[in-house]
């Protein structure tokens, strides 16, 4: 998910584990907490934009991740007493032996065993919830290189994320000692999962038609995958894979009539076998983080590399569209920032308005 729906998730989720013995500051610890997987980030500073893609959501959104890092964070929340008031802080030194031993143990309030609970549910609910994406996270890494995706939310959906961030203003500026907050951290958190269950069955609803319409089309295909395009969960993205290319299209929960019309693109695989392209450290980067969901289009002088799994820029209205995700093979220079570049070019309001008919069903 993106940046800032970790930051209220995680400072709401903190304020449920630890709001009684912390404070304010357990919003606080729980947003860094739950942002600390994107971490990651800054290998960007010396990674190449193939290697740069791989290693996000790698090994930092892990399982060994997370057991690794939960008792160093737990270590370090009763050792400096992450939590307690200044003249808690102060009078530490003065205090007995067997006294700074209990602190250290926990902190005032909080355990060791209340960190490492705090700490690893954190740091598991962003992996789990960055599972919910196309992009892909490594849970087993570097055991197994296998990406976890379970296609269901967009990576920025505010039906999901607004909830939560309306609980965090609540908590933020409620008294510490409010009876109120009970309820804001009930309220997003309840809300937000059952927006995160009724996806769920948008998921499994859309699936059953894709099959019974690809099967209507005699439509052949090895694997295919659906997932939800920008910021909603009702107009959904399809790939169908056969042994020579991919059959695109959309389908809206609200269209009345399921005929979906699909458009076929080649994989031009051989654009590949017969240049030394494959044998380069990049494009062995970009074939294992695709899955196989790629495509090699030539664009005037350009080979260019397409990743299925983003989407197409306005696919659902213009049948001449291209892939978010795409290389360029001859420049890698002139890659940066390769996922986004093309999730919103040449949106405008009339774009948007466009989008929301698509939505609304054809």
């Amino acid at each position: 998910m993106d940046t800032l729906t970790h930051i209220v998730l995680g400072a709401v989720i903190g304020e449920a584990l630890a709001g009684k013995k912390l404070g304010k500051k357990a919003l606080l610890f729980g947003a860094i907490a739950q942002s600390l997987p994107d971490i990651d980030f800054v290998a960007s500073s010396w990674l190449d934009t193939s290697h740069d893609v791989l290693a996000h959501r790698g090994i930092t959104h892990s399982f060994l991740f997370i057991l690794l890092v939960t008792p160093l964070l737990a270590w370090a929340g009763g050792k400096l007493n992450l939590g307690s008031g200044s003249k808690v802080m102060g009078e530490i030194g003065r205090a007995p032996k067997t006294e700074g031993r209990r602190r250290s143990d926990g902190g005032p309030g909080m355990t060791r065993r209340a960190w490492l609970l705090f700490f690893g549910l954190e740091l598991f609910i962003h992996i789990f919830l960055d599972a919910f994406n196309a992009y892909g996270t490594g849970w087993f890494e570097p055991f197994d290189h296998y990406r976890v995706s379970f296609n269901v939310l967009f990576v920025a959906d505010p039906f999901y994320s607004s909830w939560l961030g309306i609980s965090f203003l609540a908590l933020l500026l409620l008294g510490r000692n409010s009876r109120r907050r009970k309820f804001w951290v009930r309220f997003g958190l309840i809300a937000s999962s059952s927006y995160l269950c009724y996806c769920v069955m948008n998921k499994y609803r859309v699936d059953m038609l894709v099959r019974k319409e690809l099967q209507r089309q005699h439509i052949v295909y090895d694997r295919y995958f659906t997932t939800p395009t920008p910021l909603n969960s009702w107009l959904w993205y399809i790939v169908a894979e056969d042994t020579a290319g991919y059959h695109t299209g959309y389908l809206s929960l609200f269209d009345r009539q399921r005929a979906i019309p699909f458009r076929y693109f080649p994989r031009n695989d051989s654009l590949l076998r017969f240049s030394s392209f494959r044998s380069r450290e990049d494009v062995r980067a970009l074939l294992r983080f695709s899955e196989g969901y790629y495509t090699l289009e030539q664009w005037k002088d350009t080979l260019v590399f397409n990743d299925l799994r983003f989407g197409e820029m306005k696919g659902w209205e213009d049948p001449k569209a291209r892939f978010v995700f795409h290389y360029y093979l001859q420049y890698p220079g002139n890659n940066r920032v390769i996922v986004q570049r093309g999730r919103f070019a040449g949106w405008d309001g009339q774009t948007f308005r466009a989008f929301i008919r698509r939505i609304r069903g054809n």
